[in-house]
């Protein structure tokens, strides 16, 4: 049983460890929206939602083996399931609702879309580490 100051500390490297993935992640979305966007001429909110999708299998690959590495799972595509059911689809729909509304306040797709990024973040940290990447001992 981890004291609390070593459970905080556990927590502070799992939260820096997340920003880690996270920041690759906002590059991996960043350059799929701009490719689909300015390559294909996609509308930004297609483009969007697909550009958080890539980003979301990016970053449950990095979690899975960086970020929450001590919480293994025996059914990794269940793992998966559930990390694109919970963060993912938050993850597209807060991106899409804040892209969205940025954009019509005037700010351009690409910026609004960091913007929503930074948004969701929180968020999808207590997703991951209550529902998707769950301690042994606390699973069911």
């Amino acid at each position: 049983m981890k004291s609390r100051r070593g459970a905080a500390h556990g927590n502070w490297i799992r939260w820096l460890k997340f920003n880690a993935v996270g920041a690759a992640g906002i590059c991996v979305q960043l350059a799929v929206l701009v490719s689909l966007r300015a390559g294909l001429h996609m509308h930004y909110l297609l483009a969007t939602a697909l550009a958080v999708e890539a980003t979301v299998l990016h970053n449950f690959f990095w979690h899975e083996r960086f970020t929450w590495a001590d919480r293994k799972s025996t059914n990794w595509g269940a793992r998966l399931l559930k990390f694109n059911l919970a963060t993912g689809l938050f993850s597209i729909a807060g991106n899409l609702f804040f892209t969205a509304v940025l954009v019509r306040a005037g700010l351009g797709y690409l910026p609004a879309n960091a913007v929503s990024i930074a948004l969701c973040s929180l968020i999808n940290f207590f997703l991951n580490d209550r529902l998707v990447f769950v301690p042994p001992e606390r699973r069911n």
